[in-house]
């Protein structure tokens, strides 16, 4: 019989069964990519992690799935991966080895107890697209407030501004219609002086909508920057996750010179909620 144990943890927020839920499996040695694969399948959440010895210098190589697939970089795996692993170590920095290359995760604390990270996030760079009209009739959307982005930054997301936060909330998108438009997630945001409110939506990756997705806010605020919405060094409030129950507050900072982007950081609270086991033959 062998042992498989994982984390579970809330990510994104500073509150308990609140934020994105994420599975880690601490220890994944010998687990082969088949079992990987059904275990983030049985676990069914946005995505679940797979934690194993460092080859390239870092803390520790970590894998993200989703239900369906691999992902090179995702953002509350990397900040939930980063958060627990660094509550049994007395680091200030965790470097994760990812798809995308090591990922730097500065870790805050309050007394012993780890709250709060900040990922420094590949730089996004421009994703090829051209189905602009049929994505806003997959979303039910007439009329956008900037023009639609296209970013990856290992994963790919397409982004959509509308009007007002009522406009956000009251989305229902055609999701077969976006599985077969496009494979990457598709992020419908408004922003007002009070910051961003958006939803997700993935159904290609499995996920329909996600309650708070990392690696699409540093791309966000770099597209808002670009459109003179956000300046370089100061810090954004993404609000996600109200419409499925699992409310989650996401923080975005810019840095950078001219036109010229140099760091995106996407920053979040964890709580872990909860452990467990599978006994597998």
């Amino acid at each position: 019989m062998r042992t498989l144990r994982y984390v579970l943890c809330d990510v994104f927020t500073s509150r308990p069964l609140e934020g994105n839920q994420l599975a880690i499996f601490t220890d994944a040695r010998g687990v082969s990519d088949e079992l990987m694969q059904s275990l983030a399948n049985e676990m069914h959440l946005s995505e679940t992690t797979f934690v194993l010895p460092a080859e390239r210098g870092g803390h520790a190589k970590v894998r993200i799935f989703t239900p369906k697939q691999e992902l090179p970089f995702a953002g509350h795996p990397t900040l939930g991966t980063a958060l627990v692993l660094a509550g049994a170590m007395e680091f200030g920095e965790i470097r994760l080895e990812l798809g995308v290359g090591t990922v730097p995760v500065s870790i805050e604390r309050e007394g012993a107890r780890v709250t709060f990270g900040w990922m420094k996030q590949p730089l996004p760079e421009h994703l090829a697209f051209d189905q602009d009209s049929a994505l806003l009739e997959a979303l039910g959307v007439t009329r956008t407030a900037l023009p639609n982005a296209h970013y990856s930054n290992g994963p790919g997301h397409h982004y959509v501004c509308v009007g007002s936060r009522q406009e956000v909330a009251e989305l229902k998108p055609d999701f077969a219609q976006l599985e077969q438009l496009t494979p990457h997630g598709v992020s419908v945001f408004s922003w007002d002086a009070e910051g961003v409110k958006t939803r997700m939506f993935a159904p290609a990756a499995g996920v329909f909508e996600d309650p708070a997705t990392g690696s699409a806010a540093g791309p966000l605020g770099v597209h808002l920057v670009r459109h003179g919405k956000l300046a370089y060094g100061d810090t954004l409030r993404i609000e996600q996750g109200a419409e499925l129950r699992r409310p989650s507050e996401l923080f975005v900072k810019i840095l950078g010179e001219g036109a010229t982007v140099t760091a995106v950081e996407v920053g979040g609270g964890v709580r872990i909620v909860a452990r467990g086991e599978f006994r597998l033959p």
